[in-house]
């Protein structure tokens, strides 16, 4: 049954004076969010690192490369966990999404000593070519020979999908697919010893997802209500309708599960 659609009521219309009085009892919960925000990632910076035992190595462009190899000559790496199963033809559209916002990024992460790099199971003749079918220029490397996927909890079985016990997002929910998507962080230390100091899953994501910041400041927001999941509206960049109409995808089950 098809489920109706959510209806917004539209905002009072007021004068000049009363929309400034608005807007600024607005900005003062604004600035606490943002306050905030600013408290959370300091206590981010404070959480306790874990040692890196394993010697992941990956498959990349150049050949075989170690986890050490994927910092470059920065102390510090963002892993994206990119949705790319070895048997799909064709990356997850929410991790497309995520990863259109990272390529102007790349400069100004090298600036604060931070290099990125993508991960996925799948092969790495699949990874390139999707890669340049998108034309992003980041770097991507397959983790299919090791157990890295598994590891930081982002690839699980097809029995731990079927029985709900992936323990995705540290346990807090099932996750419907064999692939899920997070970030996971790591630094380096003079000696080459590897911490892992971070993941995030789900909903975590949103923040690196700038078109999403831009949505929340427009009328009709992200206008995701009447969808489950929210992103099934969102389509590979280069299969949205060339039209003036917003594009409904089908959902094939990939990246965010979360209502909220």
């Amino acid at each position: 049954m098809a489920t109706a659609p959510v209806v917004k009521q539209r905002p009072t219309v007021v004068s000049h004076s009363d929309w400034i009085a608005a807007r600024k009892e607005f900005l003062a919960k604004e600035k606490q969010l943002t306050r905030l925000r600013d408290e959370i990632a300091r206590q981010r910076q404070q959480l306790p690192w874990e040692k890196v035992e394993k010697n992941y190595v990956f498959d990349g462009p150049n050949g075989k490369v170690l986890l050490a190899d994927l910092f470059g000559d920065k102390s510090q790496l963002i892993v994206y966990h990119f949705m790319f199963a070895p048997d799909w033809n064709e990356g997850c559209r929410g991790c497309s999404f995520v990863s259109d916002h990272v390529e102007g990024s790349l400069p100004h992460l090298a600036a604060r000593d931070v290099s990125y790099v993508a991960v996925s199971r799948a092969p790495l003749a699949k990874l390139e070519e999707f890669k340049k079918r998108m034309g992003w220029n980041f770097l991507w490397v397959s983790s299919n020979a090791t157990d890295f996927n598994y590891d930081f909890n982002v690839s699980f079985t097809r029995e731990q999908v079927d029985n709900g016990t992936t323990g995705y997002n540290f346990g807090t929910q099932r996750f419907p697919e064999v692939e899920g998507p997070g970030a996971s962080c790591f630094i380096k230390d003079e000696a080459g010893d590897i911490y892992h100091t971070y993941s995030s899953f789900g909903r975590g994501l949103d923040g690196m997802i700038n078109a999403y910041n831009w949505l929340d400041i427009v009328p009709k927001g992200r206008d995701e209500a009447n969808m489950m999941p929210p992103m099934a509206w969102v389509r590979h960049h280069d299969k949205y309708p060339q039209s003036n109409q917003p594009a409904v995808a089908k959902d094939e089950g990939c990246c965010h599960h979360e209502k909220a």
